[in-house]
């Protein structure tokens, strides 16, 4: 087992997050070679990665973070990142460093930061986009903001799970631009599943129009990558929670209004995601947000029946 030491490259790190993007990102390091302990809130699911993809399975935080140089984070809110902080706070050494690669609220990582530094532990955030597929690839874009020495120091990490990394500021600043680009993501669809339905009452074939979209200026994510696969085709399976979107896109108004930013349109995004998680309940992938407007215009998108 390790002595983590300031300023050295990491070795043996502890994963603490096993879920539908921990686990192929934590699968990454081990391909790596790293040293990788994996922990999770389902202790099986921990067992089940390090019996199938390699490393070990902690059963808690704090064991998990025992000699680790570094340890990551991804996990479904800042509270949670909260309570893992707690629980391995006591455990992690001084010289170690705390990669926080979750989804969260930039004020509440900076408050976690300050909290560390003061026992000789650094953090960084560096939240991901990309999704599960480029996950397990290896080809996700990371967000990074914290110190340089620090951001420089986690990078072997960050390069075996990623391949476009971007130290965007300080601690927090990673995690305001995963917010923002989520922002955008979330209001990109819904504009877009809007102008399907108006198109398909029109009489356009929605498949067709996105075809068209791809080749014009309306183009976006939404069109290239979740339309077709995953709306059309009825799967709503891309990976990712409705839950966890809205809640990005809560997090993007809590960094415009302590900025003091006006954000009309962006307040209206929020207000129909978070409706849509009320209508249609808790499980739901992000792409069943299409769902919600289909409820709204009384037909599903591709002429099938009335959405119940």
């Amino acid at each position: 087992m390790s002595t983590p030491v300031q300023g050295g490259a990491p070795h043996r790190v502890a994963f603490i997050g096993i879920g539908n993007m921990g686990w192929p990102m934590a699968a990454r390091l081990v391909g790596a070679g790293f040293q990788v302990v994996a922990c999770d809130v389902a202790a099986e699911r921990a067992a089940r990665f390090a019996q199938e993809v390699g490393g070990e399975a902690a059963a808690d935080a704090a064991a998990a973070v025992r000699g680790a140089d570094a340890v990551i984070t991804i996990l479904p809110t800042s509270k949670h990142v909260g309570e893992a902080v707690a629980a391995m706070r006591d455990a992690l050494a001084p010289g170690a460093l705390v990669i926080e690669m979750s989804s969260g609220v930039p004020t509440a990582t900076r408050g976690f930061a300050e909290a560390l530094a003061g026992q000789g532990v650094a953090m960084i955030d560096a939240p991901v986009s990309g999704g599960v597929p480029r996950a397990v690839s290896g080809e996700l874009a990371i967000m990074i903001g914290g110190a340089e020495a620090e951001v420089k120091r986690a990078e072997p990490l960050l390069r075996a799970m990623g391949t476009t990394l971007t130290h965007v500021g300080g601690v927090g600043a990673g995690q305001a631009m995963k917010a923002l680009n989520n922002l955008m993501g979330a209001a990109g669809f819904l504009i877009g599943v809007e102008a399907l339905l108006i198109g398909q009452r029109f009489g356009l074939d929605p498949a067709q129009m996105v075809d068209v979209l791809n080749n014009s200026t309306g183009m976006n994510n939404s069109t290239q990558k979740k339309f077709k696969q995953f709306v059309l085709s009825r799967r709503f399976d891309a990976g990712f929670g409705l839950e966890l979107m809205a809640k990005d896109v809560s997090v993007a108004l809590e960094v415009a209004r302590d900025t003091a930013t006006p954000a009309p349109f962006s307040a209206l995004c929020r207000e129909m995601w978070a409706s849509a998680v009320k209508l249609l309940g808790p499980g739901m992938d992000h792409t069943a947000m299409a769902q919600f407007s289909e409820r709204l215009a009384g037909e599903a998108l591709g002429g099938g029946n009335r959405p119940g």
